[in-house]
């Protein structure tokens, strides 16, 4: 492209003056996600078959094989699904298969940082730095646009609410662990349990997950195009990611490894209302326009400045 998107323009959708063509992913994109899927796939096997395969602590070998065992069940199918429907025009399919490439980017990126080297790290590193890829050029083909027209007057205080909420409880769940440790010169519990320096998923979580949760949140309020765009990628990647969660749960349950009750009960009813959501968005979108049709540029009745209607 020769010129960039700027997701905070009240247009959302438009280029410089043009509109955005929203495309469904190139041939290119088809194959990254396929080599990722082959990779992931691979990866979350040998994790899971090969004895003693990880060399890390014990509770990050359970976690770690519980994240496996959803990326094999359900990520990998559900990328390869979703891919197909965006290749064929569905809009629906291609909001879920960003949602699927943030939870493989988040994955990955953690597997990277955080798990003992061990045969696999280059796969983690080729798996990095694919669904990156793949990722930012979906969002970058993405017409933000035509998510909110395919959303618009519909009832979403409720994923506003959702959105702030995970914030709210996420940052408190991290910081009750890190602000005592700072203060008392330690590191925290988490990261002493797994003898790492420190946690990345408080890394990720805090730089980047939940400052887009943030950012979707107001712009979602406010009715600007990639609200509503974010919203739906946001919770298909903390549906998918909420049900890792509880799959490592159960495996370190299985593996005799004490969860905290506390972490359980949070992540177990984001990942409930987020496919409760997920379900209610995707269920109400309209997604008859052909996924090369031309964007509507220019304000469209200035509702983008309006808050979203709770009726």
């Amino acid at each position: 492209m020769s010129a960039s998107v700027d997701p905070t323009s009240e247009g959302g959708g438009t280029m410089q003056g043009s509109t955005l063509r929203h495309a469904p992913p190139s041939r290119a994109l088809v194959l990254a996600s396929s080599v990722i899927a082959v990779l992931a796939a691979a990866a979350a096997a040998v994790g899971l078959l090969a004895p003693d395969f990880y060399r890390d602590a014990p509770t990050l070998v359970s976690q770690a094989r519980g994240q496996d065992l959803l990326t094999l069940a359900v990520a990998v199918p559900a990328l390869l699904a979703s891919v197909v429907a965006a290749r064929r025009g569905s809009l629906r399919g291609y909001l879920v298969w960003l949602g699927v490439l943030g939870y493989l980017l988040y994955t990955y990126a953690s597997y990277a940082f955080m798990t003992t080297f061990n045969p696999l790290y280059l796969a983690y590193v080729a798996l990095l730095a694919l669904s990156l890829g793949a990722f930012v050029a979906g969002l970058l083909r993405l017409d933000a646009e035509r998510v909110k027209r395919a959303l618009d007057g519909r009832r979403l205080r409720a994923v506003v609410a959702f959105e702030v909420l995970v914030v709210a409880l996420v940052g408190f769940a991290w910081l009750s662990e890190i602000l005592p440790a700072t203060l008392d010169g330690t590191i925290p519990a988490s990261a002493a349990d797994a003898n790492i320096p420190v946690n990345v998923i408080h890394s990720l979580d805090l730089g980047v997950l939940l400052p887009g949760f943030a950012v979707a949140a107001y712009w979602l309020h406010h009715r600007r195009p990639w609200g509503y765009a974010l919203a739906v990628v946001l919770l298909a990647k903390v549906a998918t990611l909420g049900a890792a969660i509880l799959s490592m749960v159960v495996v370190m349950a299985a593996d005799g490894m004490p969860a905290p009750v506390e972490q359980v009960v949070v992540f177990g009813a984001l990942t409930v209302a987020s496919v409760a959501l997920l379900a209610r968005l995707l269920g109400s979108m309209t997604d008859g326009e052909s996924a090369s049709d031309v964007a509507a540029g220019g304000d469209r009745g200035g509702r983008e400045d309006r808050s979203v209607d709770a009726s």
